[in-house]
Order: structure tokens, then C-alpha cells, then sequence
């Protein structure tokens, strides 16, 4: 078995051809005979090919043959035990034969069972894959039917949750295709139909927040109306408690430690937090906040244009307080609402707000014409201040527009005073007030520091003053508090010099201008004019408590206004108003003495008999100077008293020496001069005892009334004197004539007759005897010759 095939050189020794022999070799190695064969044939030669392999074929079998015959025994062998191997298999097989049929019987049983098994592990594979794609599915489902209830509802963020939930966890792990498309489709058209329920809510605070923007304001500015109140309130509690202890009154102040719990400003941004985090959640955050803003300029644009069908000092109120409650919204919004507005944004609202309201302020400050407009439109602007202050907003540049205002606010508050000030003048009957109760004194008197006395007087009460004296305090009092309400509250803390510059313009260009027409207007009596008089020295006095009333109402301690130089100028041009007024009142008085004296007439110069009786007019002239003092001693002070006492004497004093220089007296004598020197008696006796009577002569200690009837006494001394030339002794004239003159002296001894002249006096024969007076009247008259 073992024998090796023959070499090829056997082969050709064995007369092989060399076709035979490669066809012998390829078949020996086991080639591929194909290319051989294709080639035969493509040659179309395949006979000679078959015929090779054929006689390659017998000489095979011929070497299988000899190889069999060389091995013989062994392969007998081989057959014999191959035999006993056959029957060995076949003992084997059926051995197996029974063995398998033996397991056959016992396995068929288990097959079917493993069979069964098996398919029971693939349908519980199907169905665990089923049921983890159903919970997939019901879960998807589950928040599905939750994002369309929470849509129903108007639950936009729940909604937009379970979106957001559904995209993060289920759409891409969505088992079952048509679903997966179904929510995917869905999923755009659910997000915008939120963003569009969102933005329409959105829309509709938008609309709501601007109508109650208007309430909002009016309520924070009504707190800050409120705080003010309090504020005054305590600060009148505390100039109350000053002045009473600088008078001696012990008065405890105390501060007010309850806190007024004033409810905050309530509206609702639930809406607005709510669009801007479910746009937010839509990743459309920044376009939201461009929405805002633009909406919002684009009604505060609107907000800011005034009402051109309604006068603004009618709509202020709500102008101003819809922009208060804008920028308090706008405010919270910043706070809250977690970068959906910024700084820059809210001060830029604000800058374009500052610029408008200030325009249309100065607009409208122009047009008004009352004070009163002015004021209101003022105080709620001042108000708006304090309200935004609060938030944080500057408010400086509107205040500034008030500052700016203030004269002619003050103009027009002084053209409203001169007016109520006329109007009180025209009206005054220039009577002396009469008050019947204790409440007419303190409105009248008290209240304006007009009191002589703090005892009170006995009623009814007789005032010194006519009732324009507490009517006119009283339009100074209201032009001092509506000066300081303007100018309260505004740039300035302290403005109380500003007050009183326009108090001083008040009572300098109005009251006093009034006053001086008033003095100088036609047909004023004596009475009238001496009650004017009387008027401005209390108006006078008044001055100190306007300028008390205007420090208290500026905040200003009492005492810092009661140093020395810290009145009014007014105070002096009213004194000066007042000299005027007794200048008028005498004037007067001067033209009524004349008309009762007119001496001239009222005298018989050269009358040649002696009346000893006192003549008329001099009863009338004492009877009036008696009304006259009397009506000034009730209501001027002590000096007008003197004033206009000694004034009218020293009046009746100079027409008594007129009277003897006027031209009309050509000559007199000796009886006139008697009779002058008794009317002249009577004056003086009557100025002796008014000045006694009236008080004068405890104050002025060294004069007197008759003091000024001098001239006329020493005049009537002198022609009645025995040694009339005594009056060139420098010594004797010093002491009893140092009142005269040496011209008029002279003139009116010229005049002088020691005897009277009849109707023929200078015809008639009568001689008469010359005494030692005419001797001395004639060297008077002689030396006062040569000396003029």
C-alpha cells in the first residue's frame, strides 16, 4: 500500500508520447484539467484530447492491476478485516438502531415539550417587546391627553412641560411609527398655538394695565398726600410747642410714634410673569422682551399727549397720574420680572418722560391766568414727585420747571391781592370796627397780633381800625400761605428769604400803592383820612406777625426772625405812607380852621369899641379842634395824637400872625389886638387841658400844646406890652419874643393904630394924647426901620 507511483522516465522509456506524458503529469498533481480541455476544444482538436485520456485510462488500470497484484496478501488481509469490521457495523448498527429507537420512544415526548417551550420563550419575548412598547406608547399617550387637557385649561406652561417632557424622553424611543409622526407634526403646531394664546393674553394686560395705570397713580399719589399731611401736621405740633415755651408755657412734644400702615399698591403682573417664562420656555425670551418694550414706549407715547378737548388744569390730574402709574408698574416689572426689562431701558422711558412733561409744563404754565391754576396744577405735580421719588425715579428737572414759574405765579397772585385789596379799600366806610363777641376779636385782632392788651377787652368792643385793616392782614395772610404752598416741596429746602422778598413786593407795590391812592384820592374828610392813618400804623404792626407767620409756615424757629434787622422793608414805607397820611390829615385840618377862623372877616380891626365877649368862629374852631382830638385820641397813637394836635395849633398860631401880615389889614388897634388876645386864651386853655387830659404830658414831659400857639402868644405880648421896644434888647427878646421875626415885627407894627380910627379919622381935630406906649411903639417901630 505504501508504494510510490512510477517516475516519469519509466514513462517515456515506455514509448509515451509527450502529450500523453503532460496530460500523465497534470493528472499526477492533481491540476485542473479545465484549461486543458477549454483549450482542446477552442482548438477544435477535442478527439486527439479524449483518445489521450482513454489510452491514459488503460494504462492506469494496467498499473492498478500490478499494484494489486504486488500487494495481494495484505490486501486479503485487509478484505478479511474488513469483513470483521462490516460485521462489527452492522452489530453496531443495530445496537444504534435499537438504542435510537429505544430514545426516539423517549425523546419524541420532550421534543414536543421543548418545542413547546421554546415557543413559549419567543411569544414571551413578543410579548414583554409588546408591553414595553405599549407603556412607551401609553405614557406618550398619557402626556398627550395631559398637554391638550392643560391647553383646554389654559395651563400653557403645564402644556409646554409635557411638550418639552415628550421631546426630551419619548419622541426619538416612540415605538410605533404613525405616533411618532402624529406628535412630531403636532408638537410646532402646539408651541405656536401657545405662543399665540399667550401673546393674546399678553395683549389683553397690556390694555389692563394701562387703564389702571390712572388708579395706581392717583393711590400712590394719594399716599404721598397722605405722608405730606402728617408731615405738616407734625411740624405745626412742633412750632405750637416752640412758641408756647418761648412764651413760658410749659408744653411737652412729643412724636407722633404711630405709623400710619398704608396698603400697598396692588396689581397684577401674573400675566406678564407668565408670558415672558412661557416665552422663555419657547426659546423666545429676547424676542418677548423687544415686544415689551416697544408696546410699552408706544403707550407711554400715547400717555404722554395732553387732551386737546379738555383745559389742563381739568385733566392734569389724570395726565399725571396715568404717567405715575407707569413708571410704578414699570418699576415692579424691573424688580420682578428677572432681566425682561433693563436699567438702561427704564431710564431712557424715563428721560423721554422728563422731556415732554416738562415741555408741555411750560407750555401750559404760559397760557394760565390764575394763580389759583397755577397752584393746583403745582402742588399735584409736586405730589407726582414724592410718589416717584420713592421708586427710585428723579424728578429734580420737572421740580425745576416750578422754580422757574415762581414769579410768575407770584405776578399773578399779587394782581389778584391788589384787586381784593381795592376792592377792600373801596368798600371800607373808614369807621371804626365794632366787634360783639370774643370771636370777632380773635379773628379780627388776635389773630393778626393787632391787640394792645393781652386782657380781654369788654364787649362790644370799639376798635381803633375800620374793618380794611383785618380784611387787608387777611389777604396777606392768604398771598404769605399760597407763596409758601408754591414754593414748598419744590428744588428748594429753604425759601423762606424767597417768601419774604414777595411779602415785601406784596405790601410795598399793592398794599402801600393802594394806601397812597387811597390817601390822596378826592373828597377825603378828616375823619376818613385820620382813620387811614390809624389804619397803616396797625398795618404797621402787623408786619412783625406776617413775617412770624411766613417763618412758621417755611419752617423757620420764631426766634431767628425776632433778631434785630430781620423785618421787612415795608415796614418803613409803610411808616413813611403813614407820615403822608398825617401830612393829608393835617392839610385837611389846616383847610377847616381856615374856614372857620377867616380872620379877616371874623375881626374888626379897628373897631373903636372893646367887645369883651369870645367871638363865634373861635367856639366853632375850639368845638371842632375838641371833635378832632378826641376822634384821634380813640385811634392814633400818642405821638399821631401829637402830631396832628400840635399840628393844627401851630396852623391856628400861624394864620393869627398871617392875619395881621395879610394885605387886607391895613391897619388895627388896640381892641383888636384884645380881642385876639382873648380868643387866644381860650386856645390855650383848651391845648392845656387836652394835653393833660389825653395822656400827652406823661410822655412828653417837656412840651405842651400851648407850646405851639408860641408865635401867636408873643406876638399878642409884644402889642399889648407897655415897653414894646424891649424887643430889641437881645436879652428880653431871647427870653419872651425868641419866636418872632424882626421883618414880620416890623410889618405889623406899621399896621398898629394905639387908638381907633372912625370912618373920618384922619379928618378929624381930636387930639389925642400921647402916652409913653405909643412912644415906645414908635421907637420900635423907628429901630426895626433901621435894622431892616
Amino acid at each position: 500500500m505504501d508504494a510510490k507511483p512510477p517516475k516519469r522516465r519509466t514513462a517515456i522509456e515506455n514509448g509515451e508520447t509527450g502529450e500523453d506524458l503532460v496530460l500523465a503529469t497534470l493528472i499526477g498533481n492533481g491540476d485542473d484539467l479545465g484549461p486543458l480541455v477549454r483549450h482542446a476544444f477552442e482548438m477544435g482538436r477535442p478527439e486527439p484530447l479524449v483518445q489521450q485520456l482513454k489510452h491514459l485510462m488503460k494504462k492506469k488500470e494496467v498499473e492498478i492491476e500490478e499494484l494489486c497484484k504486488t500487494h495481494y496478501e495484505e490486501f486479503i488481509r485487509a478484505v478479511d478485516e474488513l469483513r470483521g469490521v462490516l460485521v462489527d457495523a452492522e452489530e453496531l448498527k443495530s445496537d444504534l438502531a435499537s438504542d435510537n429507537f429505544r430514545l426516539q420512544e423517549v425523546g419524541s415526548a420532550l421534543l414536543l415539550k421543548l418545542e413547546e417551550l421554546l415557543e413559549s420563550y419567543s411569544i414571551k419575548k413578543s410579548v414583554t417587546e409588546a408591553i414595553k412598547m405599549s407603556k412607551i406608547c401609553i405614557e406618550v399617550l398619557q402626556l398627550c391627553v395631559k398637554c391638550n387637557t392643560h391647553l383646554s385649561a389654559g395651563q400653557f406652561y403645564l402644556a409646554l412641560k409635557a411638550v418639552d417632557l415628550i421631546e426630551k424622553n419619548y419622541l426619538k424611543n416612540i415605538p410605533v411609527n404613525k405616533i411618532k409622526i402624529v406628535i412630531e407634526k403636532a408638537i410646532p403646531i402646539i408651541k405656536a398655538h401657545v405662543e399665540k394664546k399667550v401673546t393674546t393674553h399678553f395683549n389683553e394686560w397690556l390694555v389692563h394695565i394701562r387703564s389702571s395705570a390712572k388708579n395706581i397713580g392717583q393711590t400712590a399719589i394719594g399716599h404721598a398726600a397722605s405722608a405730606r399731611q402728617r408731615e405738616e401736621e407734625t411740624l405745626e405740633r412742633q412750632r405750637k410747642a416752640e412758641e408756647m415755651n418761648m412764651y413760658g408755657m410749659e408744653f411737652v412734644y412729643t412724636l407722633d410714634e404711630e405709623v400710619s400702615e398704608e396698603s400697598p399698591l396692588k396689581f397684577d403682573l401674573t400675566p406678564l410673569h407668565r408670558s415672558y417664562h412661557i416665552h422663555a420656555c419657547l426659546g423666545l425670551q429676547e424676542q418677548f422682551r423687544e415686544y415689551y418694550y416697544k408696546n410699552r414706549m408706544l403707550q407711554l407715547t400715547s400717555d404722554l399727549q395732553i387732551s386737546s378737548s379738555q383745559a389742563f388744569v381739568e385733566s392734569h390730574h389724570v395726565y399725571l397720574a396715568q404717567i405715575a402709574g407707569y413708571f410704578i408698574v414699570e418699576d415692579r416689572v424691573l424688580r420682578t420680572s428677572g432681566g425682561l426689562l433693563s436699567d438702561e431701558q427704564v431710564e431712557t422711558m424715563w428721560e423721554t418722560t422728563v422731556a415732554k412733561v416738562t415741555s408741555v409744563l411750560e407750555t401750559q404754565f404760559s397760557l394760565m391766568r390764575s394763580a389759583t391754576h397755577l397752584l393746583l396744577v403745582k402742588d399735584y405735580i409736586t405730589l407726582l414727585g414724592a410718589a416717584l421719588t420713592q421708586y427710585g425715579y428723579k424728578v429734580g428737572s420737572i421740580l425745576e420747571v416750578l422754580d422757574k414759574s415762581r414769579d410768575k405765579y407770584h405776578d399773578l397772585l399779587l394782581e389778584e391781592c391788589r384787586q381784593q385789596i381795592s376792592n377792600i379799600f373801596s368798600n371800607d366806610t373808614c369807621e371804626q370796627m365794632v366787634m360783639k363777641k370774643d370771636a370777632d376779636y380773635e379773628s379780627n385782632v388776635l389773630a393778626f397780633h393787632l391787640q394792645a392788651s393781652d386782657i380781654m377787652p369788654a364787649f362790644p368792643y370799639i376798635a381803633p381800625f375800620s374793618s380794611m385793616v383785618p380784611d387787608s392782614c387777611r389777604v396777606v395772610r392768604s398771598f404769605i400761605k399760597g407763596s409758601v404752598d408754591y414754593l414748598s416741596h419744590g428744588v428748594n429746602c429753604n425759601f423762606y428769604d424767597t417768601v419774604r422778598k414777595y411779602l415785601d413786593k406784596l405790601l410795598i407795590d399793592v398794599l402801600n400803592e393802594v394806601i397812597i391812592n387811597k390817601v390822596h384820592s378826592t373828597g377825603l374828610g378828616e375823619s376818613q383820612a385820620m382813620q387811614i392813618a390809624a389804619n397803616i400804623s396797625y398795618l404797621e404792626r402787623a408786619c412783625d406777625f406776617f413775617v412770624q407767620h411766613a417763618a412758621q409756615l417755611c419752617g423757620i424757629p420764631v426766634r431767628a426772625v425776632e433778631r434785630p434787622r430781620a423785618g421787612l422793608t415795608a415796614q418803613a414805607i409803610l411808616k413813611t405812607s403813614r407820615d403822608e397820611a398825617y401830612l393829608a390829615l393835617l392839610n385837611l385840618v389846616h383847610s377847616k380852621l381856615e374856614e372857620f377862623m377867616a380872620l379877616t372877616e371874623n375881626i374888626n380891626w379897628t373897631s373903636e369899641e372893646l367887645v369883651q365877649n369870645k367871638n363865634d368862629y373861635m367856639n366853632e374852631v375850639v368845638f371842632y379842634l375838641e371833635t378832632l382830638l378826641s376822634k384821634a385820641q380813640q385811634i392814633l397813637p400818642l405821638d399821631a395824637l401829637y402830631k396832628v394836635g400840635s399840628g393844627a395849633l401851630e396852623h391856628i398860631s400861624n394864620s393869627i400872625v398871617a392875619a395881621f401880615l395879610s394885605d387886607s389889614v391895613k391897619r388895627f388897634n388896640a381892641n383888636a389886638v384884645i380881642v385876639i388876645n382873648n380868643d387866644l386864651k381860650m386856645l390855650e386853655n383848651f391845648a392845656d387841658e387836652r394835653f393833660e387830659s389825653t395822656g400827652l404830658k406823661e410822655v412828653y414831659k417837656d412840651g405842651s400844646f400851648r407850646g405851639c400857639l408860641i408865635e401867636a402868644r408873643q406876638l399878642i405880648n409884644l402889642l399889648s406890652s407897655s415897653q414894646p421896644e424891649n424887643f430889641m434888647n437881645p436879652v428880653i427878646r431871647q427870653k419872651n419874643y425868641n419866636a418872632l421875626d424882626y421883618k414880620k415885627v416890623g410889618i405889623i407894627c406899621d399896621k398898629f393904630r394905639d387908638s381907633a380910627d372912625g370912618i373920618f379919622g384922619s379928618l378929624s381935630s381930636r387930639n389925642t394924647k400921647t402916652n409913653s406906649r405909643k412912644k415906645s411903639m414908635d421907637v420900635l417901630k423907628k429901630r426895626l426901620k433901621d435894622f431892616n
